[in-house]
């Protein structure tokens, strides 16, 4: 048997090459590969390997409650202590925005936040209202503001004469104080709506599927469900270390390798129970940290509770416009111009129509398959969604 060791030679220089290249673009590469795959393994590691469960990051974060108090003593500059006069509330929703969002709100409160369309159309009663801090001096004020010559925070008393709807501290409303937005929501439902029987928090590009959300709690409440927080639950994430990002936490104001588990922030449910304790977890913890929805991990997991992964809450991605995803949608995030027509095709009657029977649920098990099993989908429903 002959070797030809010109064909051996000219085979082994490919693979050279081969392995060249991959060294070099994983050089290239590393910065990138070190800061998510890396940082992720040792978040992973730390969550699952270690015995001590986030205890030490509860006994780092606890401060005197004198010390606490200073991230919810805020004056109220906009307030409607009465909203919650209604004996039955099933859910009060609060709407985290910011003062210049004046459009986002007028939206909502023409589509899925309509109170007299909930009362009336779905029978029970949620209240919204819209978490925000004061007016930035040095943001640019919006081109109806120099026309009109009416400041932003007129503009605000006047939005709120006409809907009753803010609910507004003299914090300043800036992404870094998202944190104290999120202890507003939790005292003031304490304090003036302790009653109602969920608490949601979303942000005001969020769309909600509000006759399916409804439907959801009422079936939960009448099972007597407790220790209740849904979401798109995020587990074992790791601290951006980036200080390019926008969500870059330093070592000095949280040194550990993982967060405990928590749900995006764009849109989350807890029930009255809950917002109890998370309420109680704010009086002790320092809210330093800006992150809200990792706060609000931090405080759960303080107060021994855990996140429930719904599929059909959205994280950051926005959902695929389709009547059977409609059928069953929770939340969809990215929404600002298409609300309305959203709004409209979502909760057309054709969508139950079209979905329902065995014939129904076959066509949009495959439509589903279709729509949310690809490699590259992510941030909005599972593919396991496909199958419920």
């Amino acid at each position: 048997m002959f070797v030809n060791f010109r064909r051996i030679r000219k085979c082994q220089l490919v693979q050279l090459m081969t392995t060249c290249l991959v060294l070099s673009v994983v050089m290239i590469c590393w910065e990138q590969l070190d800061n998510s795959v890396v940082s992720h393994v040792k978040s992973y590691s730390y969550r699952y390997l270690l015995v001590n469960q986030f205890t030490c990051i509860n006994k780092s974060l606890t401060i005197p409650r004198e010390q606490a108090r200073s991230f919810s003593s805020f004056h109220y500059l906009l307030n409607h202590p009465g909203k919650c006069a209604d004996r039955d509330v099933l859910l009060l929703l609060f709407v985290k925005t910011s003062p210049e969002n004046i459009e986002r709100r007028n939206a909502i409160r023409s589509t899925w936040g309509n109170e007299t369309y909930i009362r009336h159309a779905l029978g029970v009663t949620v209240k919204v209202l819209f978490a925000l801090g004061s007016v930035q001096t040095k943001r640019e004020e919006p081109a109806w503001s120099k026309r009109s010559g009416v400041g932003f925070q007129e503009r605000l008393v006047r939005e709120d004469r006409l809907h009753s709807d803010l609910i507004q501290q003299d914090f300043l409303d800036s992404f870094h104080n998202l944190t104290l937005k999120l202890i507003l929501q939790f005292h003031w439902m304490h304090k003036h709506c302790a009653h109602a029987r969920f608490l949601m928090t979303a942000d005001d590009d969020v769309f909600v599927h509000m006759p399916n959300l409804v439907g959801y709690l009422q079936e939960l409440s009448s099972r007597g469900v407790a220790d209740f927080w849904v979401g798109r639950v995020h587990r074992g994430a790791p601290p951006i270390r980036d200080r390019s990002s926008k969500y870059y936490v330093p070592l000095e104001m949280y040194r550990w390798l993982s967060y405990p588990d928590y749900t995006a922030g764009a849109g989350y449910v807890v029930s009255s129970d809950v917002a109890h304790k998370i309420y109680h977890a704010t009086l002790t913890l320092n809210a330093s940290l800006y992150i809200d929805d990792v706060f609000m991990g931090i405080c759960a997991n303080a107060v021994g509770v855990s996140p429930q992964e719904h599929v059909y809450f959205s994280g950051e991605g926005k959902a695929p416009y389709h009547q059977c995803i409609y059928s069953q949608m929770m939340t969809s995030h990215g929404h600002v111009e298409d609300i309305h027509d959203l709004w409209r095709a979502a909760t057309h009657p054709r969508v139950k129509q079209h979905t329902s029977g065995p014939l129904g649920r076959l066509y949009c098990t495959a439509a589903k398959l279709a729509l949310l099993c690809k490699p590259y989908y992510f941030n909005t429903y599972p593919c396991k969604a496909a199958f419920l």
